[in-house]
C-alpha cells in the first residue's frame, strides 16, 4: 500500500493534467502528481527518454529492465516487462537481463547487448564506467547514443527510487 495518498488529478495544474492524460492511467502518475512543476519536467523527460531517443527500443528496455533490477524495483520491472514484450523483446532476454546474480546462458546476448549491460551495471553500481566498458560503448554506438544510456539508466534509477520509497502499488487491472 503507498505510503501516502494518490493525488487527485482533477485538482492537477493544466499543463499537468494533459502530459498525465496522454499515459496509460498508472498509478505511478497518481503519485507523480504530488510533485507539480517538477512532475511536469520529469514527465517530459521520460517522454524523451521513450519516444524520442535513438537508441533502439529493444536496447532502450534492456537498459531499463537491468537498472529496475539493480534497485530491485517491482513497479518498474513489471512496467517495463510488458513494454519489452511490446517492442519484440524475447521472453528469455526479458528474464535473463533482470536476473543479475545469474550468468546469461551464452550466446543469449549478442555482443552490442553484452556490452551495453556491463556498461548499465557498472554505472549502476560504480557510478561510472570503466575506462575499458566506456571505450566499448563508444565503439559500438555513436556518442549520442552512449549519452542516451547514461541519461536513461539516471532516470530509470531516479524512476525506482521514488517508486519504492513511496511504495507505489502495481495497479490491479495491469
Amino acid at each position: 500500500m503507498a505510503r501516502i495518498p494518490y493525488f487527485d488529478l482533477s485538482e492537477a495544474q493544466p499543463e499537468l493534467a494533459e502530459l498525465v492524460a496522454q499515459r496509460r492511467p498508472l498509478n505511478i502518475y497518481r503519485m507523480l502528481a504530488h510533485g507539480g512543476n517538477v512532475a511536469v519536467g520529469f514527465l517530459r523527460m521520460g517522454g524523451a527518454i521513450l519516444r524520442e531517443s535513438e537508441i533502439d527500443p529493444r536496447l532502450r528496455e534492456l537498459v531499463i529492465l537491468r537498472t529496475g533490477a539493480w534497485c530491485d524495483a517491482t513497479y518498474e520491472m513489471h512496467q517495463h516487462k510488458r513494454l519489452a514484450r511490446s517492442v519484440g523483446l524475447p521472453e528469455e532476454k526479458i528474464a535473463a537481463v533482470v536476473a543479475i546474480d545469474e550468468d546469461p546462458a551464452p550466446g543469449l546476448f549478442d555482443e552490442r547487448e553484452s556490452v551495453l549491460l556491463g556498461f548499465v551495471d557498472e554505472l549502476v553500481r560504480d557510478v561510472k564506467a570503466s575506462d575499458e566498458t566506456f571505450r566499448r560503448m563508444c565503439e559500438l554506438f555513436p556518442y549520442k547514443q552512449v549519452v542516451e544510456v547514461v541519461l536513461t539508466t539516471g532516470f530509470y534509477m531516479m524512476v525506482s527510487r521514488f517508486l519504492e520509497t513511496f511504495e507505489v502499488d502495481i495497479e490491479e487491472t495491469a
